[in-house]
């Protein structure tokens, strides 16, 4: 069938009117536009490929919608706005479908053709059971079976049993169905479980800059463990580089769409370009975003709940002092009105009172009230422990030898030290230093580990590089915290400088210790030049005497003064692969092995096994 035949749409009065210039302006001249090309059938159409990640190939072709070419009415958005203006949307959608399967089997086009359908626009075709479409796919020469209709989202679906039902005509004659721009605030996931989609399309917003943050791998990761538990499969929207594509295809996505695999044009590409075939064909393994620690909801205030008796406010001093007697370990004691904590009273504190002299004939008898702290620091027991951390750089600093009271719904449940605070926030401290160093933020441990791991189950050879700075700990006694910091920072960088993000990963142990996991094929270059950089960039850390002399006097572990050459940094290496290690931990050491040989090494390189 033809773009313009009418023979599959009933017959109508065209009206007469006058040919709207191509440019136009104002909305009731766009929609006079509209309807003469509605009437006309002067619909376009683009495609777009989506691309079967795995095995670099086309599987397929989003149709996508155009009006004139040189007017206002091209867009589909401007299309479809109008028909609702009209109310002609049915028949915009109607046109829309039957004109593409139309043009697809004219080109000859092959794999699946994806339909953008509003639900209306299904229901439309389900009233003859879809004799209409399955009549045009035919004559055009286009199997039924190799069509995919994209669920879009111009209007709310009401009754989802209704298209399910509706579906079923289509779905017998091996029409799949796909849900268009899944996360993007519209798409459901009830519409996901009740219609059993073959396809889900993920907006491109957790596309975009995927190679950058951690958290759009997180959702990928997630969609992904739900399709494989409903059995549907994820085209990931909106790919334009070649990191992004990267990370998707070694996240396990199966299809991809976007600029970088082909953009929508009348006559589209026919195989994968070279850039992204280059990037899918590849063994390497991309480096995913550094994960940070997230916030255990899970860790909250109420881990540090100490049981504690209480007094009444109208306790007397006397009766805290035999509390304080009877409980040699407590702390401090709240102050309770009706069950709600008015106050604590520190216990150095009110000791250094009692200490006093008359203060047990003056104060003995006497409300202990007035030796309260009447605002204590007051937390309920769900309120999540991370976002406590912020609280000991504040100005009120009390709690910190006082304590603070636990509530629970606002009442007393007990009370926490600022001991076991810091110990806590501490604890996750070097939790989240595992993933990121707090000083170069470069990835940590448990990053560097499962990077390996990722490395070693590709089968890929790399090059495990283990960075050390010589000489730092007397450089860092003699020119302090500060500038070793600063040398620590310059090595950070002057590996950062010298790598490939998109292939090297870099991470940072800890102190003056990195790693680096090379899939560059030129590391060893890489590996001398960071030597040689950081040789040159390191002198500006050291006073004009020391840079004379080509060292400095510090002291060594034993504490005797000694000369010690000016600070450099080494390297060992190793080559691994499965054929040689079998896990993550064995590499890390047999790197670690090496640089200590590097540290002796002259040029300050070595290569286990050379």
């Amino acid at each position: 069938m033809a773009a313009n035949d009418s023979s599959a749409f009933p017959a109508r009065v065209i009206p007469t009117v006058s040919r709207i210039p191509r440019t136009v302006r104002s909305k009731d001249q766009r929609a006079c536009a509209f309807i003469e090309l509605l009437d006309n059938r002067r619909l376009n159409f683009e495609f777009q490929p989506i691309v079967e990640l795995r095995q670099s190939s086309i599987s397929g072709y989003e149709a996508l919608m155009r009006g004139d070419a040189d007017s206002d009415l091209r867009s589909p958005e401007v299309l479809l706005d109008l028909a609702r203006h009209t109310d002609r949307i049915t028949e915009l959608e109607r046109l829309a479908v039957l004109t593409a399967i139309t043009e697809f089997g004219k080109q000859r086009l092959e794999g699946r053709l994806f339909l953008n359908l509003s639900a209306s626009a299904i229901l439309d075709f389900a009233s003859d059971r879809g004799s209409a479409l399955f009549e045009a796919a035919v004559r055009a020469g286009v199997a039924p079976s190799s069509l995919c209709f994209e669920l879009t989202e111009h209007e709310r679906v009401e009754d989802p049993d209704l298209l399910a039902q509706a579906l079923e005509p289509f779905k017998v004659q091996g029409v799949g169905l796909a849900l268009d721009d899944f996360g993007d605030g519209r798409s459901s996931l009830r519409l996901w479980a009740q219609l059993e989609p073959d396809i889900v399309k993920l907006d491109k917003f957790f596309t975009r800059g995927i190679n950058q943050d951690s958290r759009r791998v997180d959702v990928v990761r997630s969609i992904l463990a739900l399709s494989e538990r409903f059995g549907s499969r994820i085209v990931v929207e909106g790919l334009e580089t070649v990191e992004e594509l990267a990370v998707v295809r070694d996240l396990g996505c199966t299809f991809g769409q976007g600029y970088l695999l082909g953009r929508p044009a009348p006559e589209p590409a026919r195989s994968v370009p070279p850039l992204p075939a280059q990037v899918l064909a590849s063994s390497k393994i991309a480096v995913l975003p550094n994960t940070t620690l997230h916030r255990d909801i899970g860790q909250t205030v109420g881990r540090l709940l100490i049981e504690a008796p209480t007094v009444a406010a109208a306790a007397s001093n006397d009766e805290v002092r035999r509390l304080f007697s009877r409980f040699p370990k407590l702390h401090a004691v709240a102050v309770l009105e009706h069950d709600y904590p008015v106050g604590l009273i520190d216990r150095r504190s009110f000791f250094d009172h009692y200490a006093q002299r008359y203060f047990d004939e003056l104060y003995g008898r006497k409300p202990c009230k007035l030796f309260m702290n009447p605002a204590p620091f007051r937390v309920e027991r769900s309120f999540p422990l991370d976002s406590m951390i912020s609280m000991l750089a504040g100005e009120d600093q009390r709690y910190l030898f006082e304590g603070f009271i636990i509530t629970d719904g606002g009442r007393y449940a007990g009370l926490a030290t600022g001991e076991s605070l810091v110990r806590a926030v501490t604890e996750r401290r070097v939790e989240a230093a595992r993933h990121a160093n707090p000083l170069t933020m470069l990835p940590g441990n448990i990053p560097i580990t499962e990077h390996i791991s990722r490395l070693l189950k590709s089968g890929r050879q790399f090059a495990a590089c283990y960075f050390d700075l010589n000489n730092f700990k007397p450089f860092n006694d003699i020119y302090g915290y500060w500038r070793g910091d600063e040398m620590i920072k310059l090595a950070a960088d002057t590996i950062l400088a010298c790598t490939d993000r998109s292939d090297d990963f870099v991470g940072h142990v800890g102190g003056d210790d990195f790693v680096v996991l090379f899939q560059s094929e030129d590391w060893v270059e890489r590996c001398k030049t960071i030597v040689e950089s950081f040789g040159v960039r390191a002198r500006a850390l050291f006073n004009d005497e020391d840079l004379g002399r080509e060292g400095f006097l510090s002291e060594d572990r034993h504490g005797v003064s000694c000369f010690f050459p000016l600070t450099a940094i080494a390297v060992g290496a190793v080559l691994a692969d499965t054929s040689r290690y079998s896990n993550p931990e064995d590499v890390a050491s047999s790197a670690a092995a090496a640089k200590k040989l590097a540290k002796q090494s002259p040029d300050g390189f070595h290569l286990m096994g050379d």
